[in-house]
Formats: structure tokens, sequence, C-alpha cells
């Protein structure tokens, strides 16, 4: 039966008007109440009569940079492993991270940086969007495939609300350390996404099972995600903390944990494959995973062995996830997590956690010297003990899960309404719902016979008829 030209209409205005309205809203609430910080504002800094020299900007804008490649390519190509998805996967992580980004400023800025009214942005305020920007795409990849670009963008306005009161209350009513975000944008992220995904159980999800594999070249592309957001890691965990030896620091242990996750990943790969074959799946993910487990204490006193034992254990752990665990957590908990956020961000972050509450209790003066205060300056006053800033750090964990399942179911009821038209299930993990596709890729295999289809660099591929 054909749909009346009102409901017909109705989808195609979705996304535009959501969009409009969206940017229109953030742009009269920039014009309120976002202004320069008197780092950039030009009267204030040349008033200050400081060095140009002495400006953060040149301190922090490198490792911004890496964060912004990671984001917006990172994300972007890892998910891009579905053979008819990757267009959604690439578009939509450049769509919901320009409005996240925005969007946290403004967010972030009401709880850290409103002065006088006003909320001073700086390069700062650049990095710290790009980390919320990445707790959403990575709540965005448990629900891959599965929901509309409306359906996403309402996602974005609620999670990045939520992620602003959870990272206040760790890191400014408890005071813990998470420098590199295992809890406030790791385990946020992921389980914020599983609840959502919980919520939005699908059933009859198996009609659009044969969609949910890969090709050669779409885990080729989402491989080029991988070794990005492996470069690019270390820049991660260290942008936020403190110049000098903090930063210094944080990236090696960052670098450090990679390596082992990697080495952990072919391994346990290996062990665990049919024959000893490798699964694509386990390097393009878990090797990640190292990252992840050290973002709480890797401006701490970790030592480089601590970094990689931490790292291999993060890497065994999580391809162990992706063999064994993700089946369970369809089939018994009815959670459909399409890129396996549990095992890349959920429990390497939950893992980075409790080793941030282990290496907290064991923090000395002697271990840190003069050190100690820009590490933990509640420790060096006296206010806290080790084994008290420890307890919070525990503490700071619920409350990351708490925040994050009562969000996600949240948001799970919110993106169920039935006017946000989310694909159906005979239409899941396809590009051409929402995309434009070219005459090349838009040859329905179902619509013709098999042939030998001669691609444009000469390569002959056998064309299937099967979906």
């Amino acid at each position: 039966m054909a749909r009346s030209p009102r409901r017909a209409g109705a989808p195609r205005l979705q996304l535009p008007l959501l969009c409009l309205l969206l940017q229109g809203a953030t742009a009269i609430l920039f014009a309120v109440f976002v202004r320069y910080n008197h780092e950039t504002d030009a009267a204030l800094w040349h008033w200050g009569n400081h060095s140009n020299l002495d400006n953060e900007f040149y301190f922090r804008y490198p490792s911004f940079q890496d964060v912004h490649v990671m984001v917006f390519v990172g994300f972007g190509f890892l998910m891009a492993f579905l053979q008819r998805y990757g267009f959604s996967s690439v578009g939509f992580t450049f769509l919901l991270a320009a409005f996240a980004l925005q969007w946290s400023t403004l967010i972030q800025g009401f709880f850290h940086s409103l002065h006088g009214g006003y909320i001073h942005v700086s390069v700062n305020s650049m990095i710290n969007a790009d980390f919320c920007a990445g707790a959403v795409l990575i709540s965005f990849g448990a629900i891959l495939g599965k929901t509309g670009p409306a359906q996403l963008l309402l996602m974005t306005v609620l999670e990045v609300a939520l992620f602003g009161i959870n990272e206040f209350v760790l890191l400014n009513l408890l005071q813990v350390k998470d420098a590199g975000g295992s809890m406030t944008i790791h385990t946020f992220g992921a389980y914020f996404g599983l609840v959502l995904s919980r919520v939005l159980y699908r059933p009859q999800l198996e009609k659009s099972k044969h969609r949910q594999c890969s090709v050669y070249h779409s885990d080729l592309f989402a491989m080029i995600g991988t070794i990005f957001l492996w470069i690019f890691w270390p820049s991660f965990n260290s942008a936020p903390t403190t110049l000098g030896d903090g930063q210094h620091r944080t990236a090696l242990n960052t670098y450090y944990s990679l390596s082992a996750s990697t080495l952990g990943t072919f391994a346990m790969s290996a062990l665990v494959g049919e024959r000893g074959r490798l699964d694509m799946v386990h390097i393009q993910n878990a090797a990640l995973a190292g990252g992840v487990v050290v973002g709480t204490a890797g401006e701490m006193m970790l030592t480089p062995f601590g970094a990689l034992a931490a790292g291999f254990l993060a890497g065994t752990v999580s391809t162990l996830g992706y063999k064994f665990f993700t089946p369970i957590l369809e089939a018994k908990f009815k959670v459909q997590d399409t890129c396996g956020v549990h095992n890349l961000h959920g429990i390497p972050g939950v893992l980075g956690a409790l080793l941030g509450v282990l290496v907290v209790g064991l923090a000395t003066h002697e271990a840190y010297g003069e050190g100690l205060g820009s590490v933990f300056p509640l420790i060096a006053k006296g206010q806290r003990t080790a084994m008290s800033q420890a307890m919070y750090q525990l503490f700071g964990l619920f409350v990351t899960l708490m925040f994050a399942s009562v969000g996600g179911a949240l948001g799970g009821l919110l993106l169920k309404l039935p006017c946000l038209g989310s694909p159906a299930d005979c239409q899941c993990y396809e590009d051409q719902v929402y995309w434009e596709v070219s005459c090349l890729q838009a040859l329905r295999p179902p619509l013709f016979p098999p042939s030998l289809l001669i691609l444009p660099w000469g390569t002959p591929q056998l064309w299937s008829s099967a979906p």
C-alpha cells in the first residue's frame, strides 16, 4: 500500500529540520554565552604583556590535532567494516562529531569555564569537546546500522549533557584522576551504548544478518581506522595532563601498553582461532585495548613494566570477549553490540578504572617526590590519604556506570518514538536507506544473475546473486 504524500515527505524533512533546529539553537547560545578566554582575546592577551611563546596554544595544539584525527578518521574508518554501511559509518561519524563538539563546548563550559556569566573557550575547550565526541561515537558503535541520523542526533543531545554532568561529578566534586578517560569516556560511552542497544533490541534482526559481515576491502578500511587510533592514542591520553613530566609519562605508558596489547591480541587470536588463523575483528579492535586500560593510570607512576603488563592483559581479555562473550551478550542479555564496544571500551575501561584504584592506593611521597602535588594534590596537601583517594576512584567508577545505565535507558525510550522512523529490520546495515549511491555501487545483487565483474583496475571478481 502506497504511503500518503504527507507520510512520505516526513522522513525527507526530518533530518534537515532537526539539523537546522539544533544548529540554530546552538548558534544562539554561542552568541549569548561563549567568549574567548584571556589567552585568545587580543585585548586581554597583549594587555598582560606576555611573550607569544607562552601561549598555551603552542603546547596543546599538536595534541589536539592528533585527537581530532582520531575522532574523525580513526573512529569513522574503524566502523567501516560492514560491507554495505561504509558511507553511513564514516558519514554519520562526521555528523555526530561535528554537532557534539559544539554542544559539548556549551555543556562543559557551563560546568568548567563559566566566569562572569560567560563561557571562556580555548584550545583546551577543543580538546575536551573532542573527548566528549569520542564518548558519543563509542555509543554509536553499539547501535551502528540499526538507527537513523535523526535518532543519532537526539542521542547525542542527551548523551553530551549526561557526559558533562558525570564528568563534573567525577573531576570536580569527587576529584578523581582520569586524564585519559577510562571512566569518563570509555566506560561511560560503552555502557550508555550497550544499555541503549538493549532497550532498542530487535528480535527480528536476523532479516539483516547477511549484511553484518565484512568483505575484504571493508576490513582494510577498518584497519586504516585502527592504525590511526593506535598511532595517536598516546596524544589522546596525554592531551589534558599537566605539561612536563606528567604529559611525558602518560605518552610513554600509553605507548608501551598499546604495543603489549597488540602482541597479546595476535597471540590470543591465533590461539582461539580456527586452525590457528588470525581473526581481523580481533586485530582491528582488541589491539587498541591497551590505550583504554591506561587512561586513568597513565599519568601516574605506573612504571613501564606496569604499562606492558596492563596492555597485554587488556589485549588478551578483549580478544576473548570478542570470541566468547559477544555471542552470549546477544543470546542471553539481548544486547546487539554491532562493533563490540563492550570488548574494546567497556571491559578495558573498567579494568583501567580498577588499575587506577590500585596505583593510587600505592602512591607514596617516596615514589613521586616533589611531583606528588601535580598528580595527587589532595594527598600532597594532607587532605586525603592514598587509600581514601583510591576509594574515591572506585566510587567514581560506580557513579559512571550509574549515569551511563540510566542515560542509556532514557535514550532508548527517546529513540523508540515512532515519529523518528528507524530503519526496518530488513533494511538495517544498508547505506541505500539514507544515501545516494553511484550506479556501480547501486547494483543490487538479487536483481542480477551471477556474473564476472571486471573492476576498473582490471581485477576480475565473481559477483554472486546471494545478498
